[in-house]
């Protein structure tokens, strides 16, 4: 089978794209948030005056302070992936503006939901394999499963139920009931994991990828 080459810059800009879309598209489809974002979401909720789009960089910026702690030193890649994160918590709030014209009805949100998973899993997938800095919400787990040495998708699940059950418990305590978290999150968190894998298999039979700079060389 012929491999098509894909510009890890080109793959990098897809993922944060269709990434922020399918967030966004989760949450609005009432099966609730992604797991990446919904410890942002919580603080969006129990903080307002801050936008979804600025909690989600002020957490990713906790997550890079965090990687850089336990691999013990300063790594600039890391820095370079707040900023692609920057960008992804600013579309994230260009989608929230306009995402109320899509209709509501029950069959529609069922798609939402279908498209906005397989959305989320291609994208975390082609990020994977860009090369290049990507989102901190997707950086942390593949980076967490290098220092401890676990496979990504267990220590991709499990980053994801931590991230629910801070949700939960945000939500919960201050606002006296748990918000933004549905069986789809739920359903998410539990298999995104392997359906993440199943898409970079996939990804891996018609493409490679390698960066522009690199190629240049």
């Amino acid at each position: 089978m012929t491999q098509r080459i894909m510009y890890g810059e080109v793959a990098l800009i897809v993922a944060v794209c269709i990434n922020s879309f399918a967030v966004v598209l989760m949450l609005y489809s009432g099966a609730g948030i992604s797991a990446i974002s919904s410890v942002p979401y919580a603080f969006s909720e129990v903080l307002p005056k801050l936008s979804l789009g600025t909690w989600t960089y002020i957490f990713q910026g906790l997550l890079v302070l965090t990687l850089m702690i336990l691999r013990k030193k300063f790594v600039p890649q890391y820095l370079c992936s707040f900023i692609v994160g920057f960008f992804f918590g600013k579309l994230l709030d260009v989608h929230e503006m306009w995402i109320n014209i899509l209709p509501t009805a029950i069959g529609y949100r069922i798609l939402y939901f279908i498209i906005s998973y397989v959305l989320i899993c291609i994208g975390i997938a082609l990020s994977n394999r860009c090369g290049l800095p990507i989102v901190p919400t997707d950086l942390f787990p593949r980076e967490l499963s290098q220092i401890i040495k676990k496979k990504y998708s267990i220590v991709k699940i499990s980053f994801d139920v931590i991230c629910l059950l801070t949700t939960a418990c945000m939500t919960g305590f201050f606002l006296g009931h748990i918000k933004g978290l549905g069986i789809g999150t739920i359903l998410a968190a539990f298999t995104m994991g392997k359906g993440i894998a199943i898409a970079g298999q996939i990804i891996d039979k018609y493409m490679i990828f390698v960066t522009y700079l690199s190629r240049k060389k």
